[in-house]
């Protein structure tokens, strides 16, 4: 994925954005609907000069800044690898998704940055994707219809749920809706607030076809909201066929630490440790 574009959702999930203490960034922001996502952000750009060049993908660590007033939270979403497609006049036409999988898109609360971006692209290992599942057709009665994400974490031998349970068809905008919203988004999101120029980003890159988008990430369970990220925490993230397995099911594999051994058909797992690190 060292070839794609990495772009985030912003807000796509009820009471998220409040969770993160992040709502009050985009107040002033109107939409036509009032829990509609409130924009796109770069957390990705191959080759790109500044921090947002540095990949920073892992699916076995999470490595955060050795900075213990920095407060730390996993993001548990669902990212789609999609195909981006233009007219002749440069604006984005289409969006194709190919694949879906389990994601975290890792952040830092209270990074001292200007940018959302910023507080998402920290570290060598500050993402995490599961195996990707390919999508039959991205509408209502597709694949997704079937699937859910969980996520826990592990602290001291104690498994917790992390973010909600969720069926992906819970997301706010979804399917059709997402699809035509990020193509907007896209094509008109100026430099603002915490926010950037997309069509910007799209001409430095020269109009690029690859892109892994993050389409938000769950509300969070008390304990999540409650405990920042800490050495040796483990955090498991998955996606899967809640016709096939019980979320019971799942949160007693977590536990008896048996998830990646069971080889489970139908899931994206992502499981990082939690590590701290200098980070220039």
């Amino acid at each position: 994925m060292q070839d794609f574009i990495g772009l985030g959702v912003v807000g796509n999930f009820a009471k998220h954005l409040e969770q993160a203490g992040e709502a009050h960034s985009f107040i002033n922001m109107k939409h036509i609907e009032k829990d509609a996502p409130k924009g796109l952000f770069p957390f990705y750009l191959p080759n790109d000069p500044s921090y947002l060049g540095r990949y920073c993908m892992d699916n076995e660590v999470m490595v955060l800044p050795d900075d213990l007033s920095l407060r730390a939270q996993a993001e548990p979403e669902i990212a789609l690898e999609c195909e981006i497609t233009y007219n002749d006049k440069h604006l984005v036409e289409s969006i194709i998704p190919r694949y879906f999988m389990a994601f975290n898109d890792g952040s830092i609360r209270n990074f001292p940055a200007k940018r959302l971006s910023a507080k998402k692209n920290f570290s060598r290992a500050s993402k995490g994707m599961g195996a990707k599942l390919p999508i039959d057709r991205f509408v209502y009665g597709g694949v997704c219809n079937d699937y859910s994400i969980a996520s826990f974490l592990t602290r001291e031998g104690q498994t917790h749920v992390y973010g909600e349970n969720s069926k992906l068809v819970k997301y706010e905008y979804f399917y059709d809706k997402l699809l035509s919203w990020m193509v907007e988004m896209l094509n008109t999101q100026q430099d603002t607030g915490t926010l950037e120029n997309l069509q910007e980003i799209l001409r430095t890159y020269n109009y690029p076809s690859k892109f892994l988008i993050a389409i938000g990430a769950t509300p969070y369970m008390p304990f999540a909201q409650e405990h920042f990220l800490q050495q040796d925490d483990t955090i498991t993230i998955i996606a899967y066929n809640h016709r096939r397995y019980s979320f019971d099911k799942i949160l007693d594999m977590v536990s008896s630490n048996t998830l990646l051994q069971a080889s489970l058909a139908d899931t994206s797992i992502i499981q990082q440790k939690v590590l701290l690190e200098s980070i220039d």
